[in-house]
């Protein structure tokens, strides 16, 4: 892959080779509609020109509150082009979280996404005085005075004054900042990654050195832009070799728009995996005997296969009869054509990875923070191993400090490279704190290389807490394992210094209520039901199922059921859906307590945990 210096590099070379192909895919009235690379330069031309007209110029930030959508990559790439930097948000995030990050990074505008968003947006100047401008990408006509203290201008407007008076893109350096994207704050207000031109670029060309992605593939974009992953691994990567994106048109619908788009790309998180995984297995158990049978030998027989290991004439025949009754109709219902899927933003269960993989679906999983831009390493063609998070992308060294760990294996990963950030916007102390002398980023993530290069991501340092035997847990990837199971949506396991692991579980309560109904079950209410016991037992054993490979310490002895999921819109995950453990705590901490006789120990653990700076 030819050196990239900056995004407006990228984007033009991406205009110049692939000016007539399909870019963007948008679904509207039941029908796909496309735009061109081509097209898709002379709105970036325009909306630069638009911005211009506002006064906005080289060194300010523009804040980004949308989901994906064409508009919001117009947005980013005309900033990018006059040498502004980007500050995307979520629609879902809280007001509050976007008045704190529109103060701290000084924005000069806002680019709101919908009617919602703009009404919830009338106090942002008087909390952050730096925001003089608010850009629908809606027509705001009969509500021009809705955010009082900054005016208001539309998506549409700003396209025309573009045109009536052009501006000359620029060439920013590879140093200049391309983008602040905010950290998820799971343990305190979020934090401004600085992330440079040069950053992203080199990014994108380490990825391709190693993927070869080409103008042929597609992509269903549903990963959100103003997430790193997203941001980088799709949106620059796709343009960069003239590939398309089809844009989802809502979590509850990617399913259905997989089969539609027939991508060749699936870049993910492994909620979507673990997704096809629970539906297979749900669609199985409605099955005659003789499918399941053969699913089961054909996963085994592809497991073999995939380890290297011969297979008998038996085996072959078996492979090949559930990949033509069964396989082939699963890859075909995420639309058949897919060569690459990349998993990233948490850890991919290894039985998951193995399942998809034995479908014919090969995964890459790969590791990054926002702060490396965000790829750190990666599994790809040729280098591949199950577990993994790969080897570092070229330019990138990966070292493991054990000083504090004091274990002859894992210990804090540390990341060197072009990719790693700039630093935190205006925060001193925390860049002393994650940078080593010599330039490295110290991720908070525990792991180890194998003695073939590959890294293994265990928790998180932070996370991590002591039982009272002396082993230390790490609670992250077990709540994933256990959240496998169709009868589970959440979960959250505690233990810090106490004789055993206890968990909150979100179990999913219509086949929970279903269960206890063909049980001769009924209930007054639900709090009543999730206390009962038959009904705590029987999520307790699905819970010991998923749960069988644990180590023995690791095991989750008591349980306490809620009905309430844990979600972003609660104030339980971050919007990229990692659990706000504090905040968890602070709400479950009483009942956590209960299921070890009440001694107050998980209050204390809130209580000085929200004491702590960060």
């Amino acid at each position: 892959m030819a050196k990239l210096e900056n995004l407006v590099d990228l984007l033009d070379r991406a205009l110049k080779l692939h000016g007539h192909r399909p870019l963007f895919g948008t679904k509207t009235d039941g029908r796909w509609d496309w735009i061109t690379y081509a097209e898709f330069g002379q709105l970036v031309a325009r909306f630069r020109g638009g911005l211009a007209s506002l006064g906005v110029q080289r060194g300010d930030r523009v804040a980004l509150i949308s989901n994906n959508r064409v508009e919001w990559a117009v947005s980013a790439y005309a900033c990018f082009s006059m040498g502004v930097a980007v500050v995307p948000m979520y629609e879902a995030q809280l007001p509050s979280e976007w008045a704190f990050i529109i103060n701290d990074c000084e924005a000069v505008a806002a680019i709101v996404a919908t009617p919602q968003i703009y009404g919830k947006c009338k106090d942002l100047p008087e909390k952050a005085p730096s925001l003089k401008h608010v850009v629908c990408l809606f027509d705001p006509d009969g509500a021009r005075d809705g955010v009082p203290g900054a005016k208001t201008s539309s998506y549409k407007e700003l396209l025309a004054a573009g045109e009536g008076s052009p501006a000359p893109a620029i060439q920013p350096t590879s140093k200049d900042t391309a983008c602040l994207i905010y950290t998820s704050g799971t343990t305190g207000n979020p934090k401004g990654v600085i992330l440079s031109h040069g950053n992203i670029a080199s990014n994108v060309c380490a990825v391709l050195d190693l993927i070869p992605f080409g103008g042929d593939d597609r992509s269903l974009s549903f990963l959100p832009w103003a997430h790193s992953f997203g941001h980088t691994g799709e949106l620059h990567v796709m343009i960069t070799v003239g590939a398309s994106m089809a844009l989802s048109e809502s979590v509850d619908k990617i399913l259905a728009n997989l089969g539609e788009v027939r991508p060749t790309v699936l870049m993910s998180v492994p909620r979507i995996f673990n997704r096809i995984y629970e539906g297979v297995q749900k669609k199985m158990a409605g099955k005659p005997a003789v499918i399941q049978a053969l699913f089961r030998a054909g996963l085994r027989a592809a497991k073999k296969k995939q380890q290297g290991e011969p297979l008998g004439l038996a085996e072959r025949l078996t492979l090949v009869a559930a990949d033509r009754v069964i396989f082939s109709t699963i890859r075909a219902s995420v639309g058949g054509r897919l060569k690459y899927a990349i998993s990233g933003g948490a850890a991919l269960a290894y039985q998951v990875a193995e399942f998809v993989d034995a479908l014919g679906i090969t995964v890459y999983e790969g590791y990054g923070l926002t702060e490396t831009s965000p790829v750190a390493t990666v599994n790809y063609p040729g280098a591949r191993r199950l577990g993994s998070v790969g080897k570092p992308i070229p330019g990138v060294k990966i070292v493991i400090d054990r000083s504090e760990t004091h274990d002859p294996k894992q210990g804090e990963i540390v990341i060197y490279g072009p990719n790693v950030m700039v630093g935190y916007y205006k925060r001193d102390e925390e860049n002393k704190a994650v940078f080593t002398e010599d330039g490295g980023f110290r991720t908070g993530d525990l792991g180890y290389l194998d003695d073939d290069g590959y890294l293994f991501v265990t928790g998180r340092i932070k996370e991590q807490y002591k039982l009272e035997n002396g082993k230390y847990v790490a609670p992250a990837p077990l709540e994933e394992k256990i959240k496998l199971s169709p009868l589970i949506n959440g979960a959250m396991i505690y233990g810090d210094n106490r004789p055993f692991n206890v968990a909150v579980i979100a179990p999913e309560m219509a086949a929970l209520t279903e269960w206890a109904r063909a049980e001769g079950l009924s209930f007054e209410s639900t709090e009543t039901m999730l206390k009962h016991p038959r009904v705590v037992a029987h999520v307790q054993a699905e819970v010991d199922r998923y749960a069988s490979d644990f180590k023995s310490f690791e095991k989750i002895r008591q349980i306490a059921l809620t009905a309430e999921d844990f979600t972003a819109e609660n104030g339980m995950l971050t919007p990229t859906l990692k659990l706000k453990r504090r905040v968890a705590l602070q709400k479950y901490g009483p009942a956590l307590e209960a299921l070890y006789g009440g001694a107050g120990g998980a209050e204390k653990t809130a209580a000085r945990d929200a004491a702590q700076p960060g």
